[in-house]
């Protein structure tokens, strides 16, 4: 379906089948994929009030709780008397998950999952640094127990890919940096709920990651803080790279 644009230069609305479940969360999911598509661009005024309550079929109440809501996740802005506008891309909360999850739904040209990469080598090369000289010797175990794991799963890469998150998971529990870990769950979470960023891993793909994880790992055991930031910045790094396909190329 086609966004248009009506008479008073608002964008028009194809009908909503009547009375969907949860009628404001289908609002408000059927809007946000449309802005974060590009398909309602940004600065394009949306349908007052009794033109979305035509279009979705819902009540005023119901419209106004899902503009709200998305004007919370930063993707429009409302000002009395002139309308709701679609925010520009660079206002959006992509802590959001709703948002987030959109953004790298449409992310053609990788540039989201990209940014998430970025963001995780930052976070996670810092917290190894921190986990080198925080981690217990329980946490050295664990993270240990995690990597002996790993090895064996070469050979199961969808084992291997669960064990991957536990391993990163542990570092970053044994950096003690809750907020860092927070953010990277976060955004990874979203990530790997895409093919184009998880793709499809062989054997020989687990086995050059186990490099990477051996090296970190060796780094931590020996309180090497530089060493296990570096190992962990070019494990995630390569990794991703190793993937890496645009769509067409």
């Amino acid at each position: 379906m086609t966004a248009t644009t009506s008479a008073d230069g608002s964008a028009a609305l194809p009908t909503w089948p009547k009375r969907p479940a949860r009628l404001g969360a289908a609002v408000v999911d059927l809007l946000l994929d449309r802005i974060v598509s590009g398909e309602l661009e940004p600065g394009s005024l949306l349908p007052n009030e009794p033109g979305l309550c035509e279009a979705f079929g819902v009540s005023r109440t119901v419209i106004r709780e899902a503009v709200k809501i998305l004007e919370q996740k930063g993707l429009v802005h409302v000002k009395q008397g002139q309308g709701t506008r679609v925010a520009a891309a660079g206002e959006w909360n992509l802590l959001d998950p709703m948002v987030l999850e959109a953004s790298v739904s449409h992310d053609k040209d990788l540039r989201i999952l990209d940014d998430i990469v970025d963001v995780r080598r930052v976070l996670e090369s810092q917290m190894a640094r921190q986990a080198a000289v925080r981690a217990t010797e329980a946490d050295r175990a664990e993270i240990k127990r995690l990597l002996d794991q790993l090895t064996v799963e070469v050979v199961m890469p969808e084992r291997h890919v669960l064990t991957d998150l536990e391993f990163h998971d542990a570092i970053m529990r044994a950096s003690g940096n809750r907020l860092g870990r927070a953010v990277v769950r976060t955004i990874h979470s979203e990530a790997r709920a895409s093919d184009r960023y998880t793709g499809f891993p062989q054997r020989g793909d687990c086995e050059a990651a186990n490099v990477g994880h051996v090296r970190i790992y060796e780094c931590l055991r020996a309180a090497d803080s530089d060493g296990a930031a570096e190992a962990m910045s070019e494990h995630i790094l390569t990794s991703w790279l190793a993937r890496r396909r645009v769509p067409g190329e």
